[in-house]
């Protein structure tokens, strides 16, 4: 097996199989290099729904004063673990900054435009490889239990349509007829028809099958511990030797920032801990996925499961299970939910995302550095956004152009 390619990606998550599919597609030579096996980070147990929904980014007007009563809270959905982290609280105090309304548009502007291209492109995916994925075009439906919530639905239904993201306000009264497996008593709903579902770890496996049948090298158990450039490429030490490609794709997520200095790079990533709890199925189950909004714990169901997530935990890479953050999943879906949880418990688990402050990802050639190319830092979009962040990076690296202003996400951004 010749230990040199076109495309060398470091990375098995689904960015880098969504990055090494469009890749191969446009005819590149493509080896991915994961350091423990795919799908190992946080593109197994999250949600699994597609979302131009969460458009709007996470620094929003009015956070700072509720993430500071949450300090006090250890099953909070924002948690920040105390603790003395000078890039940290470099991050946090430049997320601060942008909890205001001007950043909060603009930024949702951007996001609105990527997160519907890679919807379409999504839907494309799984149709034409026929990818057994559980994929559904459900929408998803915001659940709200206290009036005051519900009754700014309308106005949240408003700012979305201007980001283009439809959005259908539900009375208590259509919320129950449309949703049995609710509890009596909700307050109202936002639905969001555009949104989808997909089960996340069956979308790795099925993409691994493809690319694999494609001829894409993947190699497992194969950390990347330096990139260097030479005169004709780059140059990757690996725990399994030395690889060398034409061009070299970055996607290890929250594992970024150390790789990316080590190449001289300033990413400025921290690693967002959420936490999944994966069941057999209810006897009664929500017909769509569903977000529960003052728990902010996100409900998904699928023919083969049901699974409870969410939460946002800065606790630094603690690979530490928290059971108390755990437990606050069922404990919200109680509160929500008929039947809250299922017969049997299948999986307990959390992984990091990777956070930009500006909650937008890294996609594009590193400064001085033409042959090296970022997909990083898609916080809890990866699902979402890994489709057309493999198109854009397939572009660049074959010469076309991406029919996108790439400019919000350069990591050029970072330096002011």
């Amino acid at each position: 097996m010749s230990a040199r390619s076109d495309i060398a990606i470091v990375g098995g998550g689904i960015i880098g199989l969504a990055c090494a599919y469009y890749l191969r597609k446009a005819g590149c030579e493509v080896r991915v290099l994961e350091r423990e096996r795919i799908g190992a980070g946080s593109s197994h147990g999250n949600c699994g729904t597609i979302t131009p929904s969460h458009a709007p980014p996470l620094a929003e007007p009015g956070l700072i004063p509720r993430a500071l009563r949450w300090m006090l809270q250890a099953d909070a959905p924002l948690y920040i673990r105390p603790r003395l982290d000078p890039e940290l609280l470099r991050w946090l105090l430049r997320f601060a900054r942008r909890c205001n309304a001007r950043d909060w548009r603009a930024v949702a502007r951007v996001k609105a435009a990527l997160l519907a291209a890679s919807r379409r492109a999504l839907a494309d995916l799984v149709q034409a490889e026929a990818l057994d994925c559980e994929f559904a075009e459900s929408g998803l439906l915001y659940v709200y239990r206290d009036t005051v919530n519900a009754d700014a639905a309308e106005a949240k239904a408003r700012a979305f349509a201007e980001l283009g993201i439809e959005a259908q306000v539900w009375s208590a009264a259509r919320l129950g007829r449309e949703e049995p497996a609710l509890k009596a008593g909700m307050a109202g709903g936002l639905l969001f028809p555009g949104d989808a579902r997909l089960r996340p770890d069956r979308l790795l496996a099925e993409l691994e099958r493809v690319v694999r049948a494609m001829g894409v090298t993947i190699e497992t158990e194969c950390a990347v511990q330096a990139i260097e450039d030479e005169a004709e490429g780059i140059r990757l030490d690996t725990t399994r030797g030395p690889r060398r490609a034409g061009r070299v794709v970055l996607a290890t997520g929250a594992w970024s920032p150390a790789l990316a200095k080590a190449a001289g790079l300033n990413l400025p990533i921290q690693p967002g801990k959420g936490y999944s709890v994966t069941y057999t199925r209810p006897g009664l189950v929500p017909n769509r996925p569903l977000v529960l909004k003052e728990r902010s714990v996100c409900v998904t169901v699928w023919d083969s499961g049901f699974r409870l997530g969410s939460t946002m935990e800065f606790s630094g890479y603690d690979a530490r299970l928290n059971r108390r953050r755990l437990d606050a999943l069922a404990r919200g879906a109680a509160e929500y939910l008929r039947e809250p949880v299922g017969p049997a418990k299948r999986e307990e688990w959390y992984g990091w995302r990777p956070m930009t402050w500006d909650d937008l990802p890294v996609i594009g050639p590193a400064p001085g550095r033409p042959r090296l190319l970022l997909a990083t830092g898609h916080g809890m979009l990866g699902v979402s956004l890994s489709a057309i962040t493999g198109r854009i990076v397939a572009d660049l690296a074959t010469g076309r152009d991406p029919g996108l202003d790439l400019a919000p996400y350069r990591i050029e951004r970072f330096a002011d």
